[in-house]
């Protein structure tokens, strides 16, 4: 079993029944998936640049990409309809929490002028959003092998119903809110 799975069990649980007073275990809010998606507009033009995005991606996740089409036809971007545009995987389970682990102990660190993420970036509903601006800060991907640095976004899913609830678990997990 993962660390931070381990230490959602054995720690946060108790921490946040504390906190938030609930009458049932189940009521403590938990993490259901983990979203990264690279949007990669280049790939228009060529093909190529797309496969070494799906690459960079299933290195840093560990699981299979799934190729994102383009749902309309946009002239000003000249793309069509159905158009491969970006990649994205949804990790749930142990590659979740092994990717959290990875992501807040060794990824973020490495982020230069690192000051913490913006703890306001949560939707409303406890999801957490955070942009990472280029791929490099995660150990998986090789500088000398890089194309190009790409941006994805990370999409934290949990079961908090209130935004206090889901920055709470996320804190309990580590994750470095800026003051």
């Amino acid at each position: 079993m993962s660390r931070y799975k381990d230490m959602y069990k054995d720690q946060i649980v108790d921490a946040m029944i504390k906190k938030f007073e609930y009458k049932n275990v189940m009521e403590v809010p938990k993490l259901e998936k983990i979203v990264v998606n690279m949007g990669v507009g280049e790939a228009k033009d060529n093909p190529k640049i797309l496969e070494s995005a799906v690459s960079d991606m299933e290195a840093i996740t560990g699981q299979k990409a799934v190729i994102t089409k383009a749902k309309k036809s946009v002239a000003n971007f000249k793309i069509r309809e159905g158009m491969s545009i970006g990649c994205k995987v949804t990790l749930r389970g142990e590659k979740m929490y092994e990717f959290l682990d990875r992501l807040v102990n060794l990824a973020l660190p490495r982020v230069r002028d690192f000051r913490g993420v913006d703890p306001n970036a949560f939707d409303g509903r406890g999801n957490y959003a955070l942009g990472i601006k280029e791929q490099l800060i995660f150990p998986e991907i090789e500088y000398d092998k890089v194309d190009k640095v790409r941006g994805m976004d990370v999409i934290i899913v949990t079961t908090a119903k209130t935004d206090e609830e889901g920055r709470e678990l996320l804190a309990q997990f580590g994750m470095p809110f800026a003051r």
